[in-house]
């Protein structure tokens, strides 16, 4: 007998740590079902990987990929909500379009997506919110403050989430995937990409706690 072949689903995977982390999950045998704006990943393919076109940004765009979603897997063992933006980073003062911008993908659509995907999941799944120790209260900052304060909110959801999938024994992590080399983070961040996504796989699969903060720069949970 043989065992079942694992499931993952992950948003925002045409680039950076989505990308990786696409390949990270198919090269550890596991089938990949990956969200991405256009549709696809550019010069990747695998027997493995399935790609839904969505804009986490955009309900209707959500309710659509939802939709393609369910019609390829109903049991799914990993939800990795990777999808993100921070168009204020290193900026002070917050504006209405980065506030709207943040809120959107990091918060509003993240959420909806999530919640019309729960049917989906396994019990005893995984939901990982990819955040950012930025957003922890003691490490407030004078900038950022959209992308921050939509991490926060995220932060939250992990916890009420946790709360209520605990009678399916779903665990669920908000996480911290370090400062890493993405264009999100810059070339002078001090985290790989690789690096990055070995620390999100870890607690992908070793952490047993639910609604607890994992940040992969110590390699385990932290206290928010």
């Amino acid at each position: 007998m043989t065992n079942e072949v694992q499931k993952a689903l992950i948003t925002g995977a045409s680039n950076g740590i989505g990308r990786f982390l696409t390949e990270k999950l198919l090269n550890e045998g596991i089938h990949v079902i990956a969200v991405t704006r256009s549709g696809e990943i550019e010069n990747y393919s695998h027997p493995n990987l399935t790609v839904v076109q969505g804009d986490i940004s955009d309900e209707a765009s959500i309710n659509k990929a939802i939709e393609q979603i369910g019609q390829t897997s109903n049991q799914i063992d990993y939800l990795i909500n990777n999808a993100g933006v921070g168009p204020d980073l290193g900026d002070d003062v917050p504006t209405a379009d980065h506030l709207k911008t943040s809120f959107s993908v990091n918060t509003t659509g993240t959420v909806l997506f999530t919640e019309g995907v729960l049917n989906y999941l396994k019990d005893g799944a995984h939901v990982v919110f990819l955040s950012t120790a930025m957003a922890l209260l003691r490490n407030a900052g004078p900038n950022g403050t959209a992308y921050r304060m939509s991490k926060a909110a995220i932060n939250m959801y992990a916890v009420i989430l946790a709360q209520r999938l605990a009678v399916r024994g779903i665990r669920v992590t908000p996480l911290h995937p370090g400062w890493v080399q993405t264009r999100m983070g810059g070339e002078n961040a001090p985290v790989t990409v690789e690096q990055s996504v070995t620390g999100i796989y870890q607690a992908l699969t070793e952490n047993t706690e639910s609604g607890k903060f994992w940040n992969i720069e110590v390699e385990g949970l932290e206290e928010y």
